[in-house]
């Protein structure tokens, strides 16, 4: 081999090192961030450059709507897709199973961390001025659908908007329905 051909051989193979080490770097650290003068870490998701945000349950006003704290401040979500029986409405009496799903969501909530995730099929917010949300467990569980699973909730599309779960959410009402679990129990609201 030249000189020439040795020289140029080495400045390619200082290239690619250069170019690939910063990126295999960050993929094995935590990354750390300072937002407002609080540190956030975030680890990156195995084979993804995004990381991963969690914000801790703080509140659970009743079973789709949850209160997180995101840098500090207390932001109220209202969970995409399910709706379950009404606790907290001042214009409503409580319904049928409404303390048993909002028990329910505090029971696998509160105090633990949760992944938001937002639908671009619908609103940013809701009336109420709600960010709309998917929420997420650490394991990578969707709690919606979990809720609507366990017979806590049902499927709720607003005004005919379809979203992102929605055959999903459809599917483990339908499931719920069959097997009367929770609130689709026989007998369960006769009162």
């Amino acid at each position: 081999m030249t000189i020439m051909k040795r020289i140029l051989y080495v400045i390619v193979l200082i290239f690619i090192y250069i170019s690939i080490y910063p990126f295999t770097k960050n993929q094995s650290l935590h990354v750390e961030k300072r937002i407002k003068g609080t540190k956030i870490i975030a680890t990156p998701v195995p084979g993804s450059t995004s990381n991963i945000t969690l914000y801790q349950v703080v509140h659970v006003v009743d079973g789709d709507t949850i209160q997180v704290d995101i840098n500090g401040s207390k932001e109220t979500i209202r969970l995409i897709g399910v709706d379950t029986p009404e606790v907290v409405d001042p214009r409503k009496p409580v319904q049928c199973f409404g303390r048993e799903a909002s028990n329910k969501t505090k029971e696998i909530l509160i105090g633990k961390k949760v992944r938001l995730e937002s639908d671009p099929t619908q609103s940013n917010r809701d009336k109420y001025q709600r960010p709309l949300r998917y929420v997420f467990l650490e394991d990578g569980t969707l709690f919606n659908k979990l809720l609507i699973e366990q017979g806590y909730a049902h499927e709720y599309t607003y005004q005919s908007n379809s979203y992102r779960y929605q055959l999903e959410f459809k599917t483990a009402e339908k499931d719920a329905r069959e097997n009367k679990r929770g609130l689709w129990a026989e007998d369960i609201c006769l009162k």
